[in-house]
């Protein structure tokens, strides 16, 4: 869509809304049809601070996207669905492989968690929230800003807590379920979803399970080639309640998915093609809670995970190397195929206290205890043939190189924290402050650039001029973080909200120990990085009546010591005693960065059962100490949307979404033009069949077949461009 198409569309959408506006019947908030994917701010209850309030009662600037906004839009991914909130962004190599972006924080500077547990990956290319089962969520709460005292390191840019759907207790016995099947155009993808749940007034039992396909992605501009996978879930929940206010959960969940395209990406040559052969999760957890132990001894709450990510990667380079040597002869040097593969494990444990001292005044004190260990391998099939200087073949070998990018390496992390919120000036005055202190170990094994070579059948276990990579070493660190959030109530229904905090990164295993050969030069860690220290703050003004609702926010986020890529030397020692250096690419301190932009969020309903949402976010980073822009923040984004509810029937969503030119970009960055998209979205009420009920979602992504980049995209080398029109269709079956 061009420009002068946008802003007519803009226009339109403007002219309806205002065209409404003396519509407004006097009419109270029971006889309206509150809009299907929101309620009112007083009303929604979050859990991501650690207990479960009230959303007008919490500080943090949240995003919640309920299981309704993912059965309503398409879905590919839990990605896709929270791309349209303010302030987030998505990157993505593909339909499978996203991730998010937060006031222009990605996730390495983000903390992902299902269900309360960290998914910690940390690698270019490992999306986590690519690894949940998308029909499964019951909501996703995205928390903007920092947040390292409840969760620690990692958690300068913010929280996306994922979470699961659940069982429930009852006084009387259940059997109940849900059938979910949809299906794209866009890439042929189908999707089937199946849950059973059951229980009674001392336990309760869900099961689910679930299976998806997508073939190549069509863009406007032709087929997305190589972008095509396989998907399939299984999870289980168990609660246990032997007595009052004692509570017993458990979980299972595994997550796969199979041959899933790589388009391109900064770690692939330009010629080379990658699949994740295999990538998945498998997540134990369990947790025992007990409430009301006294008046002022609100819970104890012991929880404990075992999480194991596996990540099984195929490169074809599609490329070859020829030398000509002194003698005249030629060297070919053809890699085959490059399998890097990898075992991520985290396993955690907390243990959590509130008190409610008095009804103005609870605590919330707790200890966090997790570690994460490394095993990865890497074995590159190479082709070598020599050429006489008349042409005939002299040899062939075939070499099998076994390295290790990483060697065996683990981060544990022990925190403790406490959080006091405090009420005063006759509840107009709502006070968090918190504060917390970890200590942090670093272990890693002895590693090599080359473990052994295969050559024509015969192993090598100490080839000539192998480099010693990392040595065995362990390192302590200690650190802190702290926050004060606060509500003030200045009017009724008008809150003014601060939030400023101090967070942490530490180094993670990949910065400390990564070694990339490219060749000309390595992509190198550094077992002396110093972790990252942000100090961030927010404002903001939200506004909650009966027919508009709004938050808008501006913010700013430091960062000190940032870990970038730095042009240096890798100076490393050989195991026959020889010395030498390699240009390199080396994991430093070297950055300042200082993120700053504003947020708007909003609806209006202007009749019965018609109301208008809007939105839009800006941010700018730059590199205070380089004096330079930051890599991948997001474009001045917006949308506005106009939705029509029609009880006896459903409801109509059309949403335009736009984002303007980015030309603020970083050194190797390519600028991206502006675009706009139009999107419908179709639902149906649930439609009763006696005991069993059906429900039908449909829509239209990207109606004008825009061509258009997503500029946290870009680094997907020549295929830049995004789905172009999409039609879907879902059917929800319940009994």
């Amino acid at each position: 869509m061009n420009k002068k198409k946008c802003i007519a569309a803009l226009a339109a959408l403007a002219l309806i809304f205002a065209g409404k506006v003396n519509a407004q019947s006097q009419q109270s908030e029971s006889d309206m049809y509150i809009r299907l994917d929101t309620i009112k701010l007083e009303d929604v209850v979050v859990s991501s601070l650690k207990i479960d309030k009230k959303l007008a009662e919490t500080p943090a600037n949240l995003s919640i996207v309920n299981s309704l906004d993912f059965k309503r839009n398409s879905s590919f991914t839990t990605a896709d669905v929270l791309s349209k909130e303010p302030g987030i962004a998505m990157s993505s190599d593909g339909m499978w492989s996203k991730g998010l972006n937060v006031r222009g924080l990605g996730e390495d500077r983000m903390v992902t968690l299902i269900d309360g547990n960290r998914v910690e990956t940390a690698t270019d290319l490992t999306a986590s929230l690519s690894m949940i089962d998308v029909n499964d969520i019951e909501r996703v709460e995205v928390i903007k800003g920092a947040q390292s005292v409840l969760y620690g390191s990692g958690a300068m840019g913010g929280i996306v807590n994922v979470i699961t759907k659940d069982g429930y207790f009852a006084d009387k016995a259940y059997v109940h379920g849900s059938l979910l099947g949809g299906f794209n155009t866009v890439n042929s993808s189908h999707s089937e979803y199946l849950s059973v749940l059951t229980g009674a007034k001392r336990w309760y039992l869900k099961l689910n399970a679930s299976y998806g396909q997508a073939g190549d992605v069509m863009t406007p501009e032709g087929l997305l080639n190589n972008s095509s996978y396989k998907t399939n879930n299984v999870s289980a929940k168990l609660g246990i309640k032997p007595f009052k206010n004692h509570i017993f959960k458990f979980q299972f969940q595994r997550n796969w998915s199979n041959d899933v395209g790589i388009p391109g990406g900064a770690a692939f040559a330009p010629n080379a093609t990658a699949d994740y052969k295999d990538i998945g999760r498998i997540l134990f957890d369990g947790s025992y809670e007990i409430k009301n132990i006294t008046e002022k001894f609100t819970s104890l709450k012991l929880s404990a995970y075992s999480q194991e990510i596996v990540r099984n990667v195929e490169m074809q380079p599609n490329s070859r190397t020829v030398d000509t040597l002194p003698d005249g002869k030629v060297k070919i040097t053809t890699p085959r195929l490059v399998t890097p593969n990898g075992i991520h494990k985290t396993k955690g444990i907390q243990l959590q206290t509130v008190f409610d001292f008095t009804e103005n005044n609870t605590l919330i004190a707790g200890i966090d205890v997790w570690r994460r260990d490394v095993e990865t391998t890497r074995t590159k099939y190479v082709n070598v043939t020599m050429l006489k200087p008349n042409g005939d073949t002299a040899m062939v070998n075939t070499v099998e190189r076994h390295e290790t990018p990483i060697p065996n390496s683990s981060f544990t992390s022990a925190g403790i924290f406490l959080q006091d919120e405090m009420r005063l000036l006759n509840d107009r005055l709502i006070l968090n402050i918190g504060g917390r202190l970890d200590g942090i170990i670093v272990e890693n094994d002895l590693c090599y650039d080359v473990d052994y070579i295969i050559q024509n059948g015969n192993i090598n276990n100490n080839p000539p001029g192998q480099r010693i990579t990392y040595e065995a070493d362990k390192s302590t660190d200690i650190t802190w973080s702290a926050n004060i959030g606060a509500i003030y109530n200045m009017y009724k229904n008008t809150d003014l909200v601060l939030n400023v905090a101090r967070s942490y990164r530490a180094p993670s295993l990949e910065e400390r120990f990564k070694y990339i050969d490219l060749g000309a030069y390595v992509q190198l860690g550094n077992q002396d990085l110093k972790p990252e220290d942000g100090y961030f703050a927010d404002l903001g003004v939200r506004y909650w009546g009966n027919r508009l609702q709004i938050e808008g926010s501006a913010f700013i986020n430091r960062i000190s010591n940032m870990i970038v890529d730095a042009p240096g030397e890798f100076i490393y020692n050989t195991t026959d005693g020889t010395t030498d250096t390699l240009p390199a690419l080396i994991a430093s301190n070297v950055s300042k960065a200082l993120l700053y932009g504003f947020e708007i969020d909003g609806s209006w309903m202007f009749m019965k059962n018609l109301y208008a949402d809007f939105s839009a976010s800006y941010t700018i980073g730059r590199d205070t100490e380089n004096k330079t822009y930051l890599p991948l923040i997001p474009p001045f984004s917006g949308r506005l949307g106009l939705t029509y509810n029609y009880p006896k029937i459903g409801s109509a969503s059309l949403s335009l979404l736009a984002a303007s030119k980015q030309e603020k970009i970083a050194e190797g960055e390519i600028p991206t033009d502006g675009y706009c998209r139009l999107d419908l979205a179709l639902s149906t009420r649930i439609f009763d069949f006696g005991r069993c009920g059906l429900q039908i979602f449909g829509g239209i992504d990207n109606i004008t077949n825009t061509t258009y980049v997503n500029h946290l995209s870009t680094n997907r080398g020549d295929i830049r461009y995004e789905p172009g029109r999409n039609f879907y269709i879902k059917l929800n079956f319940t009994f």
